[in-house]
Protein backbone atom coordinates (compact mmCIF):
# COMPACT_ATOMS: atom_id res chain seq x y z
CA UNK A 1 0.00 0.00 0.00
CA UNK A 2 1.04 3.58 -0.52
CA UNK A 3 -0.23 7.12 0.06
CA UNK A 4 -1.86 9.50 -2.37
CA UNK A 5 -3.86 12.70 -2.58
CA UNK A 6 -6.92 13.00 -4.81
CA UNK A 7 -6.48 15.94 -7.18
CA UNK A 8 -9.30 15.44 -9.68
CA UNK A 9 -11.95 13.27 -11.27
CA UNK A 10 -12.27 11.41 -14.56
CA UNK A 11 -15.42 11.51 -16.68
CA UNK A 12 -15.65 8.74 -19.27
CA UNK A 13 -18.75 8.46 -21.44
CA UNK A 14 -17.48 5.15 -22.86
CA UNK A 15 -15.77 2.58 -20.65
CA UNK A 16 -15.54 -1.14 -19.98
CA UNK A 17 -18.96 -2.23 -18.66
CA UNK A 18 -17.28 -3.66 -15.54
CA UNK A 19 -16.49 -0.07 -14.51
CA UNK A 20 -20.13 1.07 -14.51
CA UNK A 21 -20.97 2.50 -11.10
CA UNK A 22 -17.30 2.91 -10.18
CA UNK A 23 -15.75 6.35 -9.71
CA UNK A 24 -12.38 7.07 -11.31
CA UNK A 25 -10.19 9.69 -9.61
CA UNK A 26 -6.92 11.41 -10.50
CA UNK A 27 -4.39 10.88 -7.71
CA UNK A 28 -0.81 11.95 -7.10
CA UNK A 29 1.47 9.68 -5.08
CA UNK A 30 2.69 11.35 -1.88
CA UNK A 31 4.81 10.37 1.11
CA UNK A 32 3.50 10.22 4.70
CA UNK A 33 4.11 13.99 5.02
CA UNK A 34 2.00 14.72 1.95
CA UNK A 35 4.99 15.61 -0.27
CA UNK A 36 4.42 14.71 -3.94
CA UNK A 37 6.51 11.77 -5.14
CA UNK A 38 5.41 11.22 -8.72
CA UNK A 39 3.21 11.95 -11.68
CA UNK A 40 -0.61 11.91 -11.41
CA UNK A 41 -2.45 8.68 -12.29
CA UNK A 42 -6.00 7.33 -12.35
CA UNK A 43 -7.32 5.09 -9.55
CA UNK A 44 -10.62 3.30 -9.00
CA UNK A 45 -12.31 4.59 -5.84
CA UNK A 46 -13.61 1.99 -3.38
CA UNK A 47 -13.73 4.36 -0.37
CA UNK A 48 -15.92 7.29 -1.49
CA UNK A 49 -12.92 9.64 -1.62
CA UNK A 50 -13.05 13.12 -3.07
CA UNK A 51 -10.76 15.93 -4.19
CA UNK A 52 -8.18 16.83 -1.54
CA UNK A 53 -8.50 13.57 0.40
CA UNK A 54 -5.33 11.86 1.66
CA UNK A 55 -5.82 8.21 0.69
CA UNK A 56 -4.37 4.72 1.00
CA UNK A 57 -3.92 2.94 -2.32
CA UNK A 58 -2.96 -0.46 -3.55
CA UNK A 59 -1.66 -1.31 -6.98
CA UNK A 60 -1.63 -3.92 -9.69
CA UNK A 61 -3.71 -7.10 -9.27
CA UNK A 62 -4.61 -6.25 -5.64
CA UNK A 63 -6.26 -3.01 -6.82
CA UNK A 64 -9.07 -5.03 -8.41
CA UNK A 65 -9.74 -7.14 -5.30
CA UNK A 66 -12.83 -5.27 -4.00
CA UNK A 67 -14.42 -5.70 -7.43
CA UNK A 68 -13.81 -8.41 -9.99
CA UNK A 69 -10.39 -10.06 -9.91
CA UNK A 70 -10.09 -9.62 -13.67
CA UNK A 71 -11.00 -5.91 -13.70
CA UNK A 72 -8.25 -4.04 -15.60
CA UNK A 73 -7.06 -1.81 -12.73
CA UNK A 74 -3.60 -0.39 -11.99
CA UNK A 75 -4.47 1.45 -8.75
CA UNK A 76 -7.33 1.36 -6.24
CA UNK A 77 -8.23 3.70 -3.38
CA UNK A 78 -8.80 1.45 -0.37
CA UNK A 79 -9.31 4.07 2.35
CA UNK A 80 -9.35 7.72 3.33
CA UNK A 81 -6.60 8.52 5.84
CA UNK A 82 -7.52 10.86 8.68
CA UNK A 83 -4.00 11.11 10.10
CA UNK A 84 -0.60 9.47 10.20
CA UNK A 85 1.06 9.28 13.61
CA UNK A 86 4.80 8.68 13.26
CA UNK A 87 7.03 10.19 15.99
CA UNK A 88 9.22 12.95 14.59
CA UNK A 89 7.30 13.38 11.33
CA UNK A 90 4.93 16.19 10.45
CA UNK A 91 1.40 15.15 9.55
CA UNK A 92 0.15 15.92 6.04
CA UNK A 93 -1.78 19.15 5.75
CA UNK A 94 -5.35 18.72 4.65
CA UNK A 95 -5.55 15.10 5.76
CA UNK A 96 -9.05 14.13 6.72
CA UNK A 97 -12.46 13.35 5.41
CA UNK A 98 -14.55 15.51 3.13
Amino acid sequence: MYYGRVIGTVVASQKDPRFHGRKLLVVEKVDCRGEVEGEPFVAVDYAQAGPGDFVALTKSKDAAWPAERNLPVDAGIMGIIDSVDLPGLAKPSGAGGH
